[in-house]
């Protein structure tokens, strides 16, 4: 085992260097969006999905380009809207006529089939449409009359969500929610980073993000990530913050009081892999406390409900994981 620790302490200071590479490509077209860009990061270094929730105009959109360009990744888009078909992502069928006469159907693929594909406003789909993305998120395949076909590797889907308008919406069900790795949540710049966003961003020139990894080299990174060992402390709090989630199992009063369901232990597996992420994102060999205590409410927040609350004094649900986070301590 000490081997194995040794050999991979050079492919991860190469790893390191090859994501900071990575971090300046999308800082020329992300500005200020530190926090957004590292958890994107970490969610596709994880192997997994992320849900992008914020007001129109803070470049969700332009981060998941910049993401895919700067990963060297095949990239899609969708824009969700309610009339959008299962077909519509998925692919379908035609009817084809050889030049012999013979008729014979043929599969054309939908958008799905690339590596990384961006669902713009995904809660404006129909429950049946956003359904087609299930089994897509988690078996990496989809199925078409039948006939299964299989997705590229790596595949990662990162939805955008506009949280105020609501109108004509479809609110996104557990089951699809609980398939994101991470939930992130995008806010305004700061003032600084909004003066540079109006000078850079307004003028004739317009800087171009350039790819830094090779084909396959993004799937030699998320190994790296599975490989990195991770300490009792780090692993004792992840499992005390998961179970203290769920009121049949926590002793948190507040919680028994205002949550109506907690985190399953797919919520533990993410924010694990997600602390590996941010540690490799940080040239560390191995994922510290400070890692759960950030990715915590991103890993949790969107894998639980609280109650109906009539009276109005429960406290907010990323308030309410943060509070757990101090208590685990």
């Amino acid at each position: 085992m000490a081997d194995e620790n040794k050999s991979t302490i050079p492919d991860m200071d190469r790893a390191s260097e090859t994501l900071a590479r990575v971090k300046t490509e999308i800082g020329k077209a992300v500005f200020g969006q530190d926090a957004v860009v590292e958890q994107a990061l970490c969610a596709v270094l994880a192997g997994g999905h992320a849900l992008l929730i914020g007001a129109p105009g803070l470049a969700k959109t332009r981060l998941v380009d910049s993401l895919g360009t700067a990963l060297g990744l095949d990239t899609a888009r969708v824009q969700f809207t309610p009339d959008l078909m299962p077909g519509d992502i998925l692919g379908s069928e035609v009817l084809d006529t050889g030049q012999d006469g013979q008729r014979a159907f043929r599969f054309i693929k939908g958008p799905i089939f690339t590596s990384l594909l961006m669902a713009d406003e995904i809660n404006r789909a129909s429950p049946r449409t956003q359904s087609a993305l299930l089994q897509a998120m988690q078996e990496h395949h989809v199925t078409v009359a039948g006939q299964r076909y299989d997705l590229p590797e790596p595949f990662h889907v990162l939805a955008t969500q506009n949280p105020i308008e609501q109108e004509g919406t479809y609110p996104l069900p557990e089951a699809q929610l609980d398939r994101f790795l991470l939930k992130i949540d995008v806010t305004y710049p700061a003032l600084e980073t909004e003066r540079r966003i109006l000078i850079e961003t307004t003028g004739t020139q317009a800087h171009q993000v350039q790819s830094a990894l090779e084909p396959g080299e993004l799937q030699h990174l998320q190994k790296i990530v599975r490989q990195m060992p991770v300490g009792e402390a780090v692993l004792d709090r992840i499992l005390a913050i998961v179970r203290q989630a769920r009121p049949e199992q926590s002793t948190d009063p507040v919680v028994r009081r205002v949550v109506d369901w907690g985190p399953s232990p797919r919520a533990g597996q993410a924010l694990m892999l997600a602390c590996r992420a941010r540690a490799l994102l940080r040239a560390r060999m191995a994922p510290s406390l400070e890692d759960v205590e950030a990715l915590a409410e991103p890993c949790l927040g969107h894998r639980m409900g609280l109650k109906y609350d009539p009276v109005g004094d429960a406290p907010s649900l990323s308030g309410l994981i943060n509070s757990l986070v101090t208590n685990a301590a």
